[in-house]
């Protein structure tokens, strides 16, 4: 997978449409698909859900700009996983260490809701991704959504290793997947996820890496 065919990608209409539409409205914001950001072969995944309308579809980079990105970033410098503890612009010199940020779906989706099909359709990229990295890296997903979407691109079967946040499910293949509630801002605001609970499962993650 290059970045250019990523970019270019129209293949869900509906998602196409309505950032055409965006990108009318907002002439500012990025508003195509969204690239991974962090290093080139890292020992850890972090798998979102999709980019947030006025967070990464604005600003191009994952988690960059939303409510979502400030416990996720502060939390990653905590832990040595980022040399600073804000992003909230690509120009701001955040840069990850030992891993890398994704979304398993690559496009902003109408109400943060993609269909089905869609986060199927975006699959094969997440599938790529995922073969391409050291076979030792950890995948993390951030969210029931991603975490079918990463057992869907390694073809396990989901029953067999139910979402739970906290989880750690070692997989056929030797990778190890954990698991948090997403770190939106619905989920911290209703103390669904607490920064005590998202810091334990990050500091479970690099414990594993190391």
């Amino acid at each position: 997978m290059s970045d250019t065919s990523l970019l270019e990608c129209r293949q869900c209409k509906r998602l196409a449409g309505f950032l055409a539409q965006v990108r009318k409205d907002h002439p500012g914001y990025h508003a195509r698909p969204v690239l991974p950001f962090g290093v080139a072969a890292p020992k850890l995944l972090i798998v979102g859900l999709a980019p947030g309308m006025h967070g990464a579809n604005r600003t191009g980079r994952p988690f960059t700009g939303d409510t979502a990105g400030i416990l996720l970033y502060k939390t990653l410098h905590k832990h040595g996983l980022a040399n600073q503890a804000e992003g909230a612009d690509p120009s701001d010199g955040l840069k990850l260490k030992h891993c890398r940020i994704t979304n398993a779906v690559k496009c902003l989706p109408p109400e943060n809701k993609p269909l089905p099909a869609e986060i199927k359709q975006c699959n094969g990229y997440l599938r790529a991704e995922i073969a391409a990295l050291p076979k030792s890296a950890v995948l993390f997903a951030l969210g029931n959504i991603s975490h079918q979407a990463i057992l869907r691109a390694l073809d396990v079967r989901l029953k067999d290793y139910p979402f739970q946040h906290g989880a750690c499910h070692e997989l056929p293949d030797g990778r190890a997947l954990f698991d948090s509630y997403h770190c939106s801002r619905y989920n911290t605001n209703t103390r669904r996820l607490t920064p005590e609970m998202f810091d334990a499962v990050v500091a479970a993650i690099v414990r594993r890496i190391k």
